[in-house]
């Protein structure tokens, strides 16, 4: 079975960023990047399912991003995935959800899935949008929010989170996942993991190769805005709590709030 982990490498959020006036895009050029939090469950999922089925098993890691961040990649390998892939190429610059979530299609289709895993969220944008964009591209079941996930006899069972507690739903594989935190803490690198993790393939893959030169995004960045500087506090004594409800009142209504 083959197992393919979707991967964002993102700004360090402790780092100080930028944004390009021209292109209205981040400037990454000296800025660190590292491996988007919510996708280390996505592999801590993918290598638990692993360890549990055996045999022929493997998890490939797929990220779409600049080449030279690749590197960061080699501490997911040495986590345990087996190898990796790379969808590079200039004319995926700027791209939105839409187009992010057509070109690791194009990818998947390409390089070959049983099950593809992805996290919830990415750091950097937080939509939730790609995995089930995703899954719609690939003609595939996506089961989203999955806090538990099992494969048995070619059939993904998980236990999706809900407000009230979970469903368990299955369907058969070819499938994708997308898996909350409370799939298990990732597990952290041995040292015999980081030694191995140097030998592993990260193997790039132009746009053209994946079937996808021609998209473009569907959305466009018109301005962008440092946010206001919050103003001085304003204090209310009111002499008992029902005073000081209406006030509290009185001025979400001035902000058309209430």
């Amino acid at each position: 079975m083959k197992i393919v982990v979707t991967v964002k490498l993102v700004p360090d959020l402790n780092a100080s960023k930028s944004i390009d006036p021209a292109t209205k895009r981040l400037v990454r050029a000296g800025a660190e990047t590292v491996l988007n939090p919510y996708d280390e469950y996505a592999l801590e999922a993918a290598l638990q399912l692993k360890e549990r089925l055996g045999g022929e098993t493997s998890v490939t890691l797929l990220s779409m991003g600049p080449q030279a961040t690749q590197e960061t990649l080699r501490k997911a390998l040495a986590m345990g995935a087996d190898d990796a892939v790379v969808l590079s190429d200039d004319v995926l610059a700027g791209s939105d959800v839409a187009m992010t979530a057509a070109a690791l299609a194009g990818a998947l289709k390409n390089i070959g899935f049983d099950l593809v895993v992805c996290g919830g969220l990415a750091d950097d944008g937080s939509t939730g949008g790609v995995p089930g964009a995703l899954a719609e591209h690939l003609g595939v079941p996506g089961l989203t929010n999955a806090r538990h996930v099992e494969i048995d006899d070619a059939v993904v069972k998980v236990q999706r989170e809900t407000d009230s507690g979970y469903q368990v739903v299955t369907c058969p594989l070819p499938a994708l996942v997308s898996v909350t935190m409370a799939v298990g803490e990732p597990r952290y690198a041995s040292l015999k993991g980081i030694m191995g993790a140097k030998k592993k393939t990260i193997a790039p893959l132009c746009a053209s190769d994946a079937g996808v030169g021609g998209l473009a995004p569907k959305t466009e960045l018109l301005r962008f805005a440092a946010p206001p500087a919050r103003t001085k506090a304003r204090v209310v004594e009111a002499p008992d709590g029902a005073t000081g409800a209406r006030a509290i009142f009185e001025f979400l209504r001035e902000r058309k709030l209430v």
